[in-house]
């Protein structure tokens, strides 16, 4: 698409969202005729009314390998914007994924709390989130409230959903992955056994899917 046409589409509808279509395209690829459960953030508490909320909503697909897929919306360019067209990245180039192992979208809604507070971080500080890096926390569970041995995170690029070429530029989903503070301390150790951990981890967990209700350590 060129400029011009962009344009004329943009200025023809109002509601057009070139960043979200792209994103809602390559879950439908993944999950073909599957109606996500959506979940949009609060208009008023949305950061451009002056609120805290930096993310427009999450989308929850289940997939058929017992697990829920949830993509946020809000960490790239998801709406017509002429400066944003033909960019490298779209915004901050990545939207955020992780895979619950939860029976429905209601299991995980702690989590978008999470994810919120991630794309907080990244629109408060400027510092944004890149594959082969970790997240530690305070030491409790991820699930504020419950007791888990999953109180961290490492990033992946997700191991499904691909790089995508949109109109404003490259966006990648970049996946989070609990893990245990055994498992952050040994990369704290030295951050070349985040690869190390990953491998451990796929060999019974392709998918890097995460387990709150996990007891084991893959050390």
């Amino acid at each position: 698409m060129t400029r011009e046409e962009y344009v004329e589409r943009m200025e023809k509808e109002d509601d057009w969202a070139p960043g979200w279509d792209a994103i809602d395209r390559e879950f439908d690829r993944l999950y073909p005729g599957q109606e996500p459960a959506h979940y949009a953030t609060n208009i008023q508490a949305r950061a451009i009314f002056g609120g805290d909320n930096y993310l427009d909503g999450y989308s929850i697909y289940e997939s058929q390998k017992g697990y829920q897929h949830i993509v946020t919306y809000g960490m790239s360019e998801l709406y017509a914007d002429e400066e944003a067209f033909g960019g490298e990245y779209s915004r901050w180039g990545y939207e955020m994924t992780i895979k619950l192992r939860e029976n429905s979208a209601e299991d995980c809604l702690w989590s978008l709390d999470m994810l919120s507070n991630l794309a907080r971080y990244t629109y408060t500080t400027e510092r944004f989130f890149e594959a082969g890096e970790c997240v530690p926390g305070n030491g409790a569970s991820l699930h504020i409230g419950t007791d888990s041995l999953i109180t961290a995170l490492l990033i992946v690029n997700d191991t499904s959903a691909q790089t995508l070429d949109t109109l404003h530029g490259k966006v990648e989903f970049i996946q989070f992955v609990g893990i245990t503070e055994e498992e952050l301390n040994f990369i704290r150790e030295d951050s070349g056994n985040i690869s190390l951990l990953i491998e451990k981890m796929k060999k019974d967990n392709p998918e890097l899917i995460t387990d709150m209700d996990r007891k084991t350590s893959y050390l």
